[in-house]
C-alpha cells in the first residue's frame, strides 16, 4: 500500500507531537561528555539512548550521517538500526546527508535514502541543489515514488553559506530565492503541505527572501548555533507555521539520562508553540 505523501506526515506529526526536529549528532566531544569511547559502542549506546527517549514523542529525529560514517561499515549498521527503530517508534527520519551530483550519481543518493527497499531508507533526506536545481531531479522523482521528502539546502545558518546563496541571477534573484522559487513550483498545488522542504537557518535574523513554498521550512541553528525559538517569527514571518525548528546540542547534552533528553525536547516543544503562536 503506498503510504500517505511526507508533507501530509510531517503535517500531521507536527500538529500531534510538537513542531521540532532534535538531531542525532553524536559528536566526539558529546560521546565524552556522556561518558562513552569515541568508538563503535559508544556511538551504538548513545544512538540507542536518544531513540529511546525521543522517538515515540518528537515530529523528527534527524540523524547526521557524517558522525556515523566516520566510522566505516560499522558506523553506517548503526545507522541502518537507528533508522528502522525511530521510524518504528513513530518519528519521521530525516537523514541529514546533503547529497548532490548529477545523472546516475544523484539516482544512486536517491535509491540509497528514498527507495523502500533500502536499509538507509528515510522519511527525508537533506540535499544540496547547487549543481543546478535540475540536477536534483532523480531524488525529486524517487522521493514521489516513495511517498518521502526532500529538503533542499537554501539559506543555511553557517556564514560561509552567503557567498554562494546570496549570489545575484541574471534576472536579479538571490541564487537562493531562484531555488525557492523551483521549491514552490514543486509543491504547488499540494494539500496540505508539500514534501519538498527548504533548509534556511534560523540565526539569519531575516531572511530577505520569500519563504512561500507551500513546503516545510527545516531551521538549523536553534540552541548551540545562537538561534532561539523567539526568533523564528522575525525570520520566518507568514511561513512560521510549516517551520520544523532543529536542535542538536541543545538536547542531547542532557544525556545520557532519558528523562533529561525528554525534558529538554519538552521545553523546546513548549518554547516553539509560544512562539509560533505569539508571531
Amino acid at each position: 500500500m503506498t503510504q500517505e505523501p511526507f508533507g501530509a506526515r510531517l503535517r500531521h506529526a507536527m500538529d500531534t507531537r510538537g513542531q521540532l526536529c532534535v538531531g542525532i549528532d553524536p559528536h566526539a566531544s558529546l560521546l565524552s561528555s556522556w561518558g562513552l569511547g569515541d568508538d563503535v559502542a559508544g556511538l551504538e549506546r548513545f544512538t540507542r539512548t536518544v531513540v529511546e527517549a525521543l522517538a515515540d514523542r518528537v515530529a523528527v529525529l534527524k540523524p547526521q550521517s557524517a558522525f556515523f560514517e566516520r566510522f566505516g561499515s560499522r558506523g553506517v549498521a548503526v545507522l541502518e538500526k537507528a533508522v528502522e527503530e525511530a521510524r518504528a517508534a513513530g518519528a519521521l527520519v530525516l537523514m541529514d546527508a546533503k547529497r548532490g551530483d548529477i545523472g546516475s550519481t544523484m539516482g544512486a543518493y536517491a535509491a540509497t535514502y528514498l527507495d523502500k527497499d533500502s536499509p538507509l531508507y528515510s522519511d527525508a533526506v537533506t540535499v544540496s541543489p547547487y549543481l543546478g536545481f535540475g540536477s536534483l531531479r532523480p531524488a525529486l522523482d524517487a522521493a514521489a515514488v516513495s511517498g518521502s521528502g526532500v529538503f533542499v539546502l537554501a539559506l543555511t545558518s553557517n556564514p560561509e553559506g552567503a557567498e554562494v546563496q546570496r549570489a545575484t541571477a541574471a534576472d536579479g534573484r538571490s541564487l537562493a530565492q531562484v531555488m525557492l522559487d523551483h521549491m514552490a513550483a514543486e509543491n504547488r498545488g499540494v494539500t496540505p503541505l508539500g514534501s519538498v522542504g527548504a533548509v534556511v537557518g534560523a540565526t539569519l535574523g531575516d531572511a530577505r527572501a520569500d519563504l512561500a513554498i507551500n513546503g516545510p521550512l527545516l531551521a538549523p541553528g536553534i540552541g548551540a548555533q545562537g538561534a532561539t525559538p523567539a526568533d523564528l517569527p522575525g525570520v520566518f514571518g507568514d511561513a512560521v507555521g510549516n517551520v520544523v525548528p532543529s536542535v542538536s546540542r541543545g538536547v542531547l547534552r542532557h544525556g545520557p539520562d532519558v528523562s533529561g533528553l525528554r525534558e529538554a525536547a519538552e521545553r523546546f516543544v513548549d518554547e516553539v508553540r509560544a512562539a509560533v503562536s505569539d508571531g
